[in-house]
Formats: structure tokens, C-alpha cells, sequence
């Protein structure tokens, strides 16, 4: 451990799944590696930017994602600190001790800078004079969290009940004019309450955001929730680097409680303080929510795709692929992609949750990939399928492979639309350029390379008796997959 002076690093979370926002949103590429808001950035990207004046950051994210948020930051530029990979979902207290011991290998005076991945902030000018005030009582060992100064009276967010600013002298200095001490946490209101909330003007909305030393917080939960602890020192202790991943110790992590940072320690500890923001801020947790931020035309519609829309109003439409008509409707979301179609009143959005559960219990699997799918190496896209065959659509980035591999119940017939691939099948390498094909028979050890500068496109025939994406035997991987 290093003793260095005190030093800011940003802990940006990146472990949800976004379910409510279906079907643009899912599980295999969730809300917060999306440009939600029509803009050039993703939501981890635009996190990313609004904390780069601090460096490197330290990425906590879900292992099937790694190398989506891996390649992501670089687009922006961003070099990580670290990628610590979750091996399981275990909530916000567990993912954030690990960042917590990540922080403090490198210093042991780090303040964290925790931000979720999914969260819009407009006003990054107003947000940095409260992170400002925030790590000036973090660096006094305060536990603090934002509290959102709300707007209107919201029942799908948790609130925090606060006093006036403080006027409480620490051993040193009195903490920022700004700093509100927490009276209390409540859960997320009826209607009739959240009015209350708003008219007494002592409430605000839970962000879901931290500032602390990871010391302070460690030792917090110790007092308050010691098995976590316990579980993600030794998942951390017995880490493993994965090429430019920090991968746990699965079996130590699963043996964590699972619990959220308010629950575990917020709520018990007496040395949290409250930043109230006014900043422009949204966790974008529903379609009603991207409607609420996004820009609308005369009629109070959101647009985003080929839309003709008449006599319609306060309405959201977003079309992928198709086109959409829509004639006199009024307080709609209609989300259309390549495979699903997402038709609700603005008011029943937070029951699209309920519509995903049903598609798990129905096993489909609508909610778990989109038709194009990504991966390491590339894509690829769904666009036929019968009883014994399916085609898809595979783009190879330059210079990127596939694995080693073969299948036991399916053939594959490539035909390369763009660029030049490189072969592998058995023991000979083969050269195939643009309309040239080539056959994989069942069995037949393979791989595919793109050897060139520019992307890869082919068209991919696979038939047999079983066609998912399991019936894959890998022998040698560039990206360390089994």
C-alpha cells in the first residue's frame, strides 16, 4: 500500500442491466452502453468525461461486458486505472468495497468519486462546485451522498430527509456551507407523500452518488455489515489479472451478503452528510424519464428515427430500423427495434420490468440479446433463420480473430461481402476475398481472421440439427474466453 497525500479517483459503476428501458436496453448491452439521449456518447462514456480531470478511473463492471466498457473508454481516450469484473451481481455495497481496496492499493488517502454509469447530468458546471464541497467533507472522513433538489413529485425514487445547512465545527474546520446533515432515508413514496415531500422542502432524491475516503468507508463497514467485508478483501486479495482486467475470486465473492450501499451502511452509520445538487440530474430509469430530458417539438413529441407523426402529443417514438406512423396519439412510448416492438402508455412505463420478467419466465430470448450481438472481435446479426439453418450477418474488426474452434452439430458456409479473410481450417490457412466462399464442414477445427485494415463483412450459413450459440468448443482464444 502506497502512503501518498490525498488524491481523488472516480469509481464509476457499471454492473446494471437497464431492464426497464427495453427493448432498446438488455442484459447482454444494458442502458449504460447506450447513447440514450440521441447525443455521440454513450452514458459510460459521458461519466467517464465528466470526471477526467481526475484521471484514471476505476471501472466496476459485469464480466460479460468487459470488453464493450473496455473498448468504450478507449474511444474516448480514457486509459483505466482499473476494470474490476464482478463475477456475480451482489448490489451496490459489495461492488464498491472492491473499488474500495482497488483505491486503496494505489493510495491510502484516495477519495472515491462514486458515480453510476448510467446517469445524465446537464450541468457539469454546477456538479463540479458539489463535488467540490462533497470531497472537502470527505476529506474531514464525512461519508457524503448527493441529494437531488427535486422538481416535481416523484414516486419512483428514494428520498433523503436533510436538515438545514450545518453549522457543526469539526476538529479543524467547519464543513462546507452547503453540507446538510441526513436525518433520515425513505423509500420511494405514493403520490400523496411525494407532494408532502416537495412542499416541505427538506426532502431530496436519493442520487445514488458518494464521495468518501475509501478508508472511512471500509471501516464503516466493518462496523455495520462485517461479512461483506470479510468476503470482498479475500475475493480482492485473491484477484487475478485477466489482460486488462481485474477478475476476483468468484468463490470468495458469492460468499458476500447482498446488499446496497444505503442499506449496509448509509442508513446506520452517524458520519453521512448530505451535497444537495441542482444540476440537471436524471438516472434515466424509465422511457418516461429519457422523455422528461429529451428535446421536443411543438407538440411536446420526442423523435428519434423515421417517424411521421400526426396530430399527436407528449409522446415519445423511437424507430431503429422501420419506419413509424403514428395518427393521433397522445402520452405514448413506442420503442421499435430489429426484433421487438414496445407500445405503453407514458404513466405504465415502470411495468416494462414486469414485461422482461415475463420473457425470462418464458425463457425467450428477447431480453437477454439484441439480433446484433457483440463481441470482442466484433459483431455479428441474426437476419434468417428456418428448422436446420440460420444466416447471419459477421463484421471482424482489423486485425481481430475469432477463436480456435469447432462444432459438434452444426456446418458453416461463409461468403465475404467485404475486405479479405484470413482461414484457418484444420491445419491449412486460406486466403478468401470479396465474393469468395468458403464450407466448414461438422467437426472441422476453424478460425477466422480479418488480415486487414479495414473491417471484415461476411455473410454466415450455418446448418445442422442444433444451432445456439453453445455448441461452440474453443481451443485457443485472444480474449482469455473458455
Amino acid at each position: 500500500m502506497k502512503k501518498n497525500v490525498q488524491s481523488v479517483v472516480p469509481v464509476i459503476m457499471s454492473g446494471g442491466s437497464g431492464t426497464r428501458l427495453w427493448p432498446l436496453s438488455r442484459k447482454s448491452y444494458p442502458k449504460q452502453l447506450l447513447p440514450l439521449t440521441g447525443g455521440k456518447y454513450s452514458m459510460l462514456q459521458e461519466t467517464a468525461l465528466r470526471v477526467k480531470e481526475f484521471g484514471a478511473p476505476i471501472i466496476v463492471a459485469n464480466e460479460d461486458h468487459r470488453f464493450l466498457v473496455a473498448e468504450q473508454l478507449q474511444q474516448i481516450g480514457t486509459v483505466t486505472a482499473d476494470i474490476l469484473l464482478e463475477p456475480m451481481g451482489k448490489n451496490t455495497a459489495p461492488a464498491i468495497a472492491l473499488a474500495a481496496f482497488a483505491a486503496m492499493k494505489k493510495n491510502d488517502q484516495s477519495i472515491m468519486v462514486v458515480l453510476p454509469a448510467d446517469h445524465l447530468i446537464t450541468d457539469k458546471k454546477t456538479f463540479h462546485m458539489a463535488l467540490k464541497q462533497a470531497i472537502d467533507a470527505a476529506a474531514q472522513d464525512k461519508l457524503v451522498t448527493f441529494g437531488i433538489v427535486p422538481g416535481h413529485p416523484e414516486t419512483g425514487y428514494g428520498y433523503i430527509k436533510a436538515t438545514a445547512p450545518t453549522e457543526k465545527k469539526s476538529k479543524t474546520k467547519s464543513l462546507p456551507s452547503q453540507t446538510l446533515t441526513i436525518k433520515q432515508f425513505v423509500e420511494k413514496p405514493d403520490l400523496a407523500t411525494a407532494k408532502r415531500y416537495l412542499k416541505s422542502g427538506n426532502y431530496y432524491w436519493n442520487s445514488g452518488m458518494f464521495v468518501f475516503k475509501a478508508s472511512v468507508f471500509l471501516a464503516e463497514l466493518e462496523k455495520h455489515n462485517k461479512a461483506i467485508l470479510i468476503a470482498c478483501r479475500a475475493a480482492f486479495e485473491k484477484a487475478k489479472i485477466d489482460l486488462d482486467f481485474i477478475r476476483v475470486d468468484k468463490e470468495a465473492f458469492a460468499k458476500s451478503p447482498e446488499d446496497s450501499i444505503d442499506y449496509a451502511v448509509m442508513e446506520k452509520t452517524d458520519n453521512a452528510v448530505m451535497v444537495p445538487l441542482d444540476a440537471g440530474w436524471s438516472d434515466l430509469g424509465s422511457w418516461s424519464s429519457v422523455w422528461d430530458v429529451m428535446k421536443k417539438d411543438d407538440n411536446g413529441n420526442v423523435v428519434i428515427g423515421d417517424v411521421l407523426a400526426r396530430d399527436c402529443s407528449n409522446s415519445l417514438f423511437y424507430g431503429e430500423n422501420h419506419l413509424i406512423a403514428a395518427i393521433g396519439v397522445e402520452d405514448l412510448v413506442v420503442i421499435d427495434t430489429s426484433d421487438a416492438l414496445l407500445i405503453s402508455h407514458k404513466d405504465r412505463v415502470q411495468d416494462v420490468k414486469k414485461i422482461v420478467d415475463q420473457m425470462k419466465a418464458g425463457k425467450r430470448p428477447e431480453h437477454l440479446i439484441h439480433r446484433k450481438v457483440y463481441r470482442p472481435w466484433g459483431s455479428y446479426e441474426g437476419i434468417g433463420e428456418g428448422k436446420r439453418y440460420q444466416v447471419k450477418r459477421i463484421i471482424v474488426k482489423p486485425g481481430a480473430s475469432l477463436s480456435l474452434q469447432m462444432h459438434h452439430h452444426r456446418a458453416e458456409h461463409w461468403i465475404v461481402v467485404v475486405g479479405t479473410a484470413k482461414v484457418q481450417r484444420g491445419e491449412k490457412e486460406i486466403l478468401i476475398g470479396e465474393n469468395e466462399s468458403i464450407y466448414i464442414s461438422l467437426g472441422e477445427k476453424h478460425r477466422l481472421s480479418n488480415p486487414g485494415k479495414l473491417p471484415l463483412e461476411l455473410i454466415e450459413v450455418q446448418s445442422g440439427e442444433y444451432l445456439g450459440e453453445d455448441d461452440i468448443v474453443r481451443f485457443e482464444d485472444t480474449y482469455g474466453r473458455k
